[in-house]
């Protein structure tokens, strides 16, 4: 571990892994400044806290003294690579390091770290259940909402941590080493951050670059951009597949298996599962090699999936009102999410979407709305983007708020169809995040119920 009492080290960037690195830091012996560009009232009350330790706190902008004669400056993952705060830094010589990569210095267990497009959150609280189940101590944190830094105390050697880690944590890490690897699917996302595509793999594959031939990376076969990344790492190779049944993990006759050839165990039928989907199947492949690599029997591992329930705002079934099935899949917010949440609905669909677009091309969801979709309702600032891109796919209108689109959407529908919120997009525009999106939906969905 870096030794970092006596040191003089700022954290850029007061969100939930923000405050949390500068916790861990003060705690550590570090002397601690902090500072965010912004000044909400959550801030504001984080900068309580963050003042009752004794760390200086500047809110609303930055400033270089806040930077100068550091010898650290630990940023946030929200934190632009051309920020300002980090030119300082260059200039006053402090070493930059992301707050993944300052609880990786401090942590002592292994780390499954699990990244994707789409199904991390999800696959990250799943190999967490399935450990938890087989005996292991399991420490679930990271981007799912719960800071790894915040974790460091509780974790132990005998731990094992199952980490969700997106492409803006790995593009500053440094030594960051998982002994397990896991990426999911690569596809069009936070175009609004990473110039094209190339930059975006370029920042999901760095999960693999200091592993070695005693670490393990699990990759999604049936996702030709994942597939080639098997280049990208030294470390042993496990493959999960809908398709191919020569992989570790693989889906065959409505079930999942573990192990290859005449070793394959069948694990569950997938009509066992309380999570729906293909694209839950995908997760749970993807569980499954995590599990075999810690011993997990396959008894354990049936045990925890016939009782995970999945995630809220992921693909959730909220109501049915006069036969119309609403779900709610908030987190939806990228184009590949919507298709998979598309292809899981064995119904006819009138489909919610629009937001803040992160540089998406809504265009790859022509044929998959084209098959789906009686009728879009666009919110949002894309709504605009997504009707040009999707033009003849699907007939569309516009709603201003998310009542009126439920409200619109319920009356499109008839008996037999779904209202599904899967957004291809992020939800900053009318919402704090997608959570409250989310929970929004559900509550106009519920009123309605009642009222009907």
């Amino acid at each position: 571990m870096k030794n970092f009492k006596g040191k003089k080290v700022t954290v850029v960037g007061l969100a939930k892994s923000g405050a949390a690195a500068a916790f861990l830091l003060k705690k550590l012996g570090a002397r601690v400044w902090a500072t965010d560009s912004g000044d909400s009232e959550g801030l504001r009350k984080t900068r309580g806290l963050l003042e009752a330790k004794d760390i200086k706190v500047e809110l609303g902008r930055h400033t270089p003294e806040f930077v100068k004669g550091k010898d650290f400056v630990v940023i946030s993952p929200g934190v632009p690579e051309d920020s300002q705060v980090l030119k300082w830094a260059v200039e006053y010589k402090a070493q930059v390091i992301g707050e993944i990569e300052l609880g990786y210095i401090c942590c002592k267990a292994p780390i499954v770290a699990v990244t994707g497009t789409n199904g991390k959150s999800t696959t990250t609280t799943l190999i967490g259940e399935i450990l938890k189940k087989g005996g292991k101590r399991a420490v679930v944190c990271g981007n799912i909402g719960n800071p790894f830094c915040g974790e460091i105390a509780r974790i132990k050697k005998n731990s094992v941590v199952v980490l969700e880690v997106s492409s803006f944590q790995l593009e500053s890490i440094k030594s960051f080493k998982p002994h397990v690897a896991v990426m999911l699917n690569i596809s069009q996302n936070h175009f609004d951050r990473h110039p094209d595509l190339a930059a975006y793999i370029n920042a999901k594959s760095r999960i693999f670059e200091n592993q070695d031939k005693d670490d393990w990376a699990v990759l999604n076969y049936d996702d030709p951009l994942v597939k080639k990344l098997k280049a990208k790492t030294k470390a042993k190779t496990l493959f999960f597949s809908r398709k191919n049944k020569k992989a570790a993990a693989f889906f065959e006759s409505g079930s999942v298996f573990i192990g290859q050839g005449r070793a394959a165990q069948k694990i569950c039928s997938v009509s066992e599962l309380k999570i729906k989907g293909v694209h839950n199947i995908e997760n749970v492949l993807a569980c499954l090699c995590a599990a075999s690599i810690f011993g997990i029997s396959p008894k354990k591992i049936k045990e925890a999936l016939l009782g995970f329930k999945g995630l809220e705002h992921r693909f959730e079934h909220v109501a049915a009102v006069r036969g119309v099935e609403f779900i709610n899949d908030s987190k939806g917010t990228t184009v590949l999410a919507t298709i998979m949440a598309l292809e899981s609905c064995g119904k006819p669909v009138i489909l919610i979407a629009g937001g803040h677009d992160k540089g998406s091309d809504f265009r790859k969801a022509r044929h998959a709305v084209g098959a789906k979709v009686k009728k879009l309702v666009l919110i949002g600032e894309a709504k605009e983007k997504i009707k040009d891109h999707l033009m003849g796919a699907a007939p569309c209108i516009f709603a201003e708020t998310m009542e009126e689109a439920v409200k619109k959407a319920f009356f499109e529908s008839e008996d037999g169809d779904c209202v599904l919120l899967s957004p291809m997009c992020a939800s900053f525009d009318m919402f704090r995040n997608f959570e409250e999106r989310g929970r929004v939906f559900k509550e106009i969905v519920r009123t309605l119920k009642e009222e009907i």
